[in-house]
């Protein structure tokens, strides 16, 4: 007897090992029949998570977080029992913005710290001479996007509420909204920085894993709810998905998982731009100049598929810190409480993960068990003791 479910995921590659699961087989082998809905927006694959319509997805991990605090939108608990992947995000800029960075650095141009610095010259310019500012696109208010753009801008000296404009775009838009000039800079997951950058229109200026070395991207997301009705189901999820990302993680099977997302129903680009991201070496420049980091994106490798409720505080920091939500301990130890390191222990058999030390390029390291006293390093912030 079969599992019928449907679950929701954005045109993305860490969906990969949701995709790979349901396409090679692997769910199948659990006795699940997945359905996948491909979506454009988070708040639709949110929305629709949280009244049923899916019973799982591939979600944001804050929107996971948001979710059962009840900050934002309706509150729904969700169970977090597999990382879809740490890291995969970068920034875009445009060409004049990229210009304009490099005329203002000092210091290597790698170094997300001289970048920041950069930016805070490139706006006090643009303030002085009357010129609007600089519109960043991220992908949600509750989105790893959002707290990596801000993270790295204030550590420059850059107040992301006060300098800049952020705004909202679905990740599919963003490559048109810089084409356009709607925006001037993006922080979007891969494919849609590297298709900027083989259209000519834009430069990705860092990869995340310039500014945090392990940031926790998307969840396997379902409701606390409907786990606690359906183990079994979330169990064979997360032993489909585990074998799903250890495939994916062979270097021999890469370009097969590129053919597979590679399809208009998945993900919908050419399969060499998804391999790119996945072997860690991105053409960054219009001109072709490349770059290589072996920590790009995660899949599977370095115990990234296990929750770590380390990073779940890390998140609730940031909304704190950019004036989301206040600091209260019950609600840290909730937002903890989201990802399930259980879970996937008791339906792997695999409880050795050790944790993924956020390891952020400026500030304090992260103390889950002081979040005030960390947040009070930062001169940046919305956040008053």
């Amino acid at each position: 007897m079969t599992t019928p479910l449907r679950v929701g995921f954005i045109p993305l590659v860490d969906a990969a090992a949701l995709i790979v699961a349901v396409d090679k087989g692997f769910a199948a082998a659990e006795g699940l029949d997945v359905t996948l809905v491909r979506e454009v927006s988070w708040s639709n694959v949110r929305d629709k998570l949280n009244i049923g319509l899916f019973d799982a997805a591939h979600l944001l991990a804050p929107v996971a977080i948001a979710s059962s605090l009840g900050l934002g939108h309706v509150k729904v608990p969700i169970a977090a029992p597999f990382n879809l992947g740490l890291n995969g995000n970068a920034i875009t800029v445009s060409p004049a913005l990229h210009a304009a960075l490099m005329d203002e650095i000092d210091g290597d141009r790698f170094d997300p710290m001289a970048t920041s610095q950069a930016l805070a010259r490139v706006v006090a310019k643009r303030r002085k001479s009357g010129a609007e500012p600089l519109t960043f696109g991220m992908t949600f208010p509750f989105s790893t996007h959002n707290y990596q753009l801000r993270f790295w801008m204030a550590a420059g000296g850059v107040d992301p509420d006060e300098d800049i404009q952020l705004v909202v775009l679905p990740p599919p838009y963003m490559v048109d909204s810089l084409a356009n000039g709607h925006v001037d800079a993006f922080c979007v997951g891969a494919p849609w920085n590297s298709v900027a950058v083989d259209l000519g229109i834009g430069h990705i200026l860092h990869f995340v894993s310039d500014i945090l070395l392990s940031a926790v991207e998307k969840v396997l997301a379902v409701r606390q709810a409907w786990s606690e009705k359906h183990p079994d189901a979330v169990a064979s999820l997360v032993r489909a998905h585990l074998r799903a990302a250890e495939f994916i993680e062979q270097p021999e099977n890469r370009s097969e998982v590129a053919r597979i997302l590679a399809q208009p129903e998945r993900i919908g680009v050419d399969a060499s731009v998804i391999q790119r991201t996945f072997d860690g070496r991105l053409k960054i420049a219009p001109d072709g100049t490349m770059r290589e980091s072996n920590r790009y994106l995660l899949v599977g490798r370095e115990a990234a598929a296990r929750p770590d409720p380390g990073q779940a505080a890390w998140l609730y920091a940031q909304m704190v810190r950019w004036g989301q939500t206040p600091f209260k301990p019950e609600a840290l130890k909730s937002a903890m409480a989201v990802f399930r390191p259980d879970l996937y222990d008791a339906a792997s058999g695999r409880p050795t993960g050790v944790p993924n030390l956020i390891g952020a390029f400026a500030g304090p390291p992260f103390d889950p068990s002081d979040v005030p006293g960390h947040l009070a390093a930062f001169k940046i912030g919305r956040w008053k003791p």
